[in-house]
């Protein structure tokens, strides 16, 4: 790939409060995944935009600060004047395994698409200023029914343009049920280019009685990489008219430290290469790479100095 291609991400973000004493943070799926994503692909044609909704408040502006810092475009950032950005609490294990507690019920993010108007990623999608956009379970889960069924017609339009459509599968049991969640992949997955898909929530929302791989082809998704935690990858995608397996293995971690966010950068690491024009297999095996550096570190965010040994060549 030669040319610039632009990708929006699309979902929450909320102040992380974690430690002892507690420090303040910021966390989520598709800002973690759009975060190192903009830091591997700095020096390449990939720009990397963030859409949420955020308050006017300090705490929101701090955010969007970060964000620009990291190297993200924030100009798809909608803020409401009335709106507060969700807040959660993590604790830790001895494991490396984490909990939470959600203040999110009226975060500023569920309004985005509530304004008769378009809002700035519609706009975005339907003027062709962006050519991909990623999305996951969580960031359908939060919106109400009727957001949901706008954000999935703007995708239809924008898929039927010729723009890419990326989803991560993040199931969260906690926002909605397995039977809700099928509903609304069933009607996202025909439209999506890139399907990342970790294995045990597929079978937390679907089952065991249809495999990732055969609702992947029964749905029309294009490219499906399974994600199996510290297993192979299986990655399947189309090519020449065929279609293309491949298992790739994950690098072992003796010294685990928090799993936070490890699907999130797995994400980054393959569409970093794979945007850029590599391989599947390559992409895969980049995305564990960066998956088995972020987890032997606390938080979701790992210092950008613990990433130079991560290239795309």
């Amino acid at each position: 790939m030669t040319h610039p291609l632009h990708i929006a991400f699309f979902g929450e973000c909320m102040i992380e409060l974690s430690g002892l004493p507690l420090k303040k943070g910021f966390g989520g799926d598709t800002l973690n995944t759009a975060l190192y994503l903009s830091r591997l692909t700095q020096n390449t044609p990939v720009s990397v935009s963030y859409a949420t909704g955020l308050g006017e408040d300090a705490l929101s502006q701090q955010l969007i600060e970060a964000w620009q810092q990291e190297g993200i475009n924030t100009t798809l950032v909608e803020q409401f004047s009335d709106k507060l950005p969700g807040l959660y609490m993590v604790e830790t294990d001895s494991q490396g395994e984490r909990s939470f507690m959600y203040w999110r019920d009226s975060a500023a993010v569920k309004s985005y698409f509530l304004s008769a108007e378009l809002s700035k990623l519609e706009q975005a999608m339907k003027q062709g200023s962006v050519d991909a956009v990623y999305l996951s379970g969580i960031s359908l889960a939060i919106l109400s029914d009727e957001c949901k069924s706008r954000l999935i017609q703007a995708l239809s339009d924008f898929s039927h343009a010729g723009g890419q459509v990326i989803f991560d599968n993040n199931f969260r049991p906690q926002l909605w049920t397995a039977e809700q969640a099928q509903h609304w992949y069933s009607k996202l997955l025909p439209l999506v280019d890139i399907a990342l898909i970790t294995e045990d929530d597929d079978q937390l929302v679907w089952g065991v009685d249809e495999s990732v791989e055969q609702r992947s082809a029964r749905l029309g998704c294009k490219e499906t990489v399974i994600k199996r935690g510290c297993e192979p990858c299986k990655v399947i995608w189309q090519q020449d008219g065929n279609t293309h397996h491949a298992y790739v293995s994950a690098e072992r971690v003796t010294n685990v430290v928090d799993t936070c966010a490890a699907g999130d950068s797995f994400a980054a690491g393959y569409l970093a290469a794979r945007l850029n024009g590599q391989s599947a297999q390559y992409s895969a095996a980049l995305g564990h790479q960066l998956a088995s550096t972020v987890i032997q570190f606390s938080g979701a965010i790992i210092p950008t100095a613990e990433m130079v040994h991560l290239t795309l060549s």
